[in-house]
C-alpha cells in the first residue's frame, strides 16, 4: 500500500474510488467530536441506491452491505486474496475448479437472533439469481449452476464452467448473506431496512442519513472499535460536505468532492485542520465506442481519437493530479497490468498519426462526433473530462466534436438502445483481480453494451484465465487480451484513480485500508484518546 498523509486547511474527498477506512491501532472512544456516545460520523456525497443485496450494485450500497451483512469470505486489510468470514473453511474440491465447498462457523446468528445456516446461504444465492434485478449483482453469478446443502453447516456451489475467481466473487458485496425469514424469495425488500449478521445493524435509513449500531450477535473476523456509525448523505453537494467537516459536523469525508478542491486544500495548513490521506486506487474510466455506430464504428475514427487523446493534460488540468493516465484495461496495482495502449498509440498526441488513420479509412472530411456523458455516476469531473477530450479532438482540426450529458437512467437507456456512438464508463471493481476488469467488459452479456465481440477473447482467453488457480500464471493471457483490445479499440482507457479520504485529527483507523479491495470498514474507525 502506498499512503501519503497531507495536512490541509479544509476537508475534501474526490469521488474517484470506493475507498475504505481502516487501521490496526487498538482503541475506542475518546474526546467528543461530531459523533456522540462513541459514534463516528461519516459524510458522503454518493447515494445508497439499495439496502437489499439482491438489488444494490453501486459503491454506496456496497458500503452498507459490507458492514451490515456477512459474506462467506472477506478481504483483510490490504489483501487481494479472500479469507474465511462466516465460513470456517472453503475450498475447491475438484481440479476443474467447478465445485466449491464451504463449511460454516458454529453458532452464527442474524442480528434478530435467528441462526444462520446453510439454508440461508442457499436462499441468498438462489434469490439473487431468481430476482435477477438489472441493478443488482446477479450478473456475477451467471456461471453458478446450483447450490446444495448436505447439512446445516455445509454449502456446495456447482459451477457450469471453471472459475478460480469464484471465491473473490462471493467475498464481495454480492455475497452478502440474508435471512430467509426476513426476505422474500421472489421480490426485493423496499422498506429501507436490513437484517444481516455483520458487525453492524442498520437502525434507520432516510434520504439524509443512515444510522448503524454495533451488532452484539456478530461472530466474525472484524474487531469493532467504535460504538456505532452515522452516515450522512450530502446528495452530490460537495460544498456542504466540505463545510460539514470543517465545522465538525462530520468526522470524516468519503467520496464525492472535486479534484480541484483537493488540490487547493493540500496547500493549506493549521493545527486543527483535517488531514487528507492518499493511497493507490483502482477505479478506472474509459471512453467506449459503439462498434455498430456509423461513425464511431469506423476503425479509422477510433484510431484517430486514440492518437489525439492527451491523458497527461486531462489528469493535470481536470483532475489536478488526483488521477493517473491509464494505458491498459487492467489498472496498475492489479496483477496482469500492461501498457498496451501506450505501446500502440504513445503518450504524446499526434495529429499526423490521427490524420493518417482517417485517410487509411477513406475519411477526408471533418468527423462529426458526439461524446455522451452522465454528470454524477462516474465522479463529479466526468462532464468536464469529456468536454476537454472534445476540445482536444477539435483543436486538431480533424474533428467537430461536442458533448451531451443526461441523467443516469436516461443515459443507460440510450446505451441499451444503441443511440450513442461514444460514451463514458467508469468502473469500481467488485473484487481485486484482473478478471473483474476484463470479463465484465468483453465476456458474454458484458456491461459495455457496445456490440464488441472477439472470439479469441471470449472463447479462449477469458475461459483459460478463469480456470487458472494460480492467478500469477494468467499474466501472459491477460497481456494478450489487452493487446487485442488496444488493436481493435472497442474502448479507450482514460484514467485510473488515486484514493483519498479527509478526516478530522482525532479520528484513527483509516491508514491501512486505502486498498484495492474497495471495502469501507466502519469497524476500524475510532476516536483517539489523546
Amino acid at each position: 500500500m502506498n499512503l501519503r498523509r497531507h495536512r490541509t486547511a479544509l476537508p475534501v474527498l474526490i469521488g474517484l474510488a470506493s475507498a475504505c477506512l481502516a487501521g490496526c491501532d487498538a482503541g475506542l472512544v475518546g474526546r467528543s467530536g461530531a459523533g456522540s456516545d462513541g459514534q463516528v460520523v461519516v459524510g458522503m456525497s454518493d447515494s445508497v441506491l439499495a439496502t437489499d443485496p439482491a438489488s444494490g450494485y453501486d459503491p454506496g450500497s456496497w458500503l452498507v452491505f459490507n458492514n451490515v451483512f456477512q459474506s462467506l469470505l472477506s478481504f483483510p486489510n490490504g489483501a487481494t486474496e479472500p479469507v474465511p468470514e462466516a465460513a470456517e473453511a472453503c475450498s475447491f474440491t475438484d481440479r476443474q475448479v467447478t465445485t466449491y465447498r464451504c463449511t460454516l462457523k458454529d453458532g452464527l446468528k442474524f442480528s434478530t437472533g435467528e441462526p444462520l445456516t446453510s439454508a440461508d446461504v442457499k436462499f441468498t444465492f438462489d434469490r439473487i439469481r431468481r430476482i435477477d434485478d438489472p441493478a443488482g449483482p446477479a450478473v456475477m453469478f451467471q456461471n453458478l449452476k446450483s447450490v446444495q446443502t448436505p447439512d446445516d453447516e455445509t454449502v456446495v456451489f456447482r459451477l457450469r464452467l471453471p472459475d478460480a475467481t469464484f471465491p473473490s466473487k462471493i467475498a464481495s458485496g454480492a455475497g452478502s448473506l440474508v435471512s430467509r425469514a426476513h426476505y422474500d424469495a421472489n421480490g426485493l425488500r423496499r422498506d429501507g431496512k436490513a437484517v444481516g449478521s455483520g458487525p453492524y445493524e442498520l437502525d434507520s435509513f432516510t434520504k439524509d442519513e443512515a444510522v448503524f449500531s454495533v451488532n452484539e450477535k456478530y461472530q466474525g473476523t472484524a474487531e469493532v472499535r467504535n460504538k456505532g456509525v452515522r452516515l450522512k448523505f450530502f446528495q452530490a453537494d460537495q460544498k456542504a460536505l466540505k463545510e460539514a467537516l470543517v465545522e465538525g459536523q462530520v468526522d470524516l469525508a468519503y467520496r464525492g468532492l472535486s479534484a480541484r478542491d483537493l488540490a487547493d486544500l493540500e496547500k493549506g495548513s493549521g493545527g486543527s485542520a483535517p488531514d487528507v490521506v492518499e493511497g493507490t486506487g483502482v477505479e478506472v474510466q474509459h471512453l467506449v465506442f459503439n462498434m455498430k455506430d456509423p461513425v464511431a464504428g469506423r476503425r479509422g475514427v477510433r484510431r484517430a481519437v486514440a492518437h489525439l487523446l492527451d491523458r497527461d493534460a486531462l489528469v493535470k488540468e481536470v483532475h489536478r493530479d488526483t488521477a493517473i493516465p491509464l494505458y491498459s484495461i487492467i489498472p496498475s496495482g492489479i496483477a496482469g497490468h500492461n501498457t498496451a495502449f501506450f505501446d500502440t498509440y504513445g503518450a504524446a498526441p499526434s495529429r499526423t498519426a490521427a490524420a493518417a488513420a482517417l485517410r487509411a479509412d477513406g475519411i477526408t472530411d471533418k468527423v462529426k462526433l458526439t461524446l455522451w456523458s452522465t454528470p454524477a455516476r462516474y465522479g463529479p469531473a466526468t462532464d468536464q473530462t469529456l468536454k476537454d477530450i472534445a476540445g482536444q479532438l477539435n483543436s486538431s482540426g480533424l474533428f467537430e466534436a461536442d458533448v451531451k450529458s443526461v441523467p443516469f437512467e436516461q443515459y443507460e437507456k440510450g446505451i441499451q438502445a444503441g443511440t450513442y456512438g461514444v460514451y463514458v464508463k467508469g468502473w469500481v471493481p467488485d473484487y481485486p483481480d484482473a478478471d473483474n476488469f476484463t470479463a465484465p467488459f468483453f465476456g458474454e452479456g458484458n456491461v459495455l453494451g457496445n456490440h464488441y465481440r472477439n472470439a479469441t477473447i471470449t472463447g479462449t482467453l477469458i475461459p483459460r484465465t478463469a480456470a487458472e488457480r494460480d492467478r500469477a500464471a494468467t499474466n501472459d493471457e491477460f497481456d494478450r487480451l489487452q493487446n487485442i483490445v488496444a488493436e481493435e479499440l472497442p474502448l479507450l482507457p482514460v484514467w485510473q484513480s488515486k484514493q483519498y479520504v479527509a478526516v478530522r485529527d482525532d479520528i484513527r483507523g483509516y491508514q491501512y485500508c486505502l486498498d484495492a479491495s474497495t471495502v469501507f470498514r466502519f469497524w476500524e474507525l475510532y476516536r483517539s484518546t489523546t
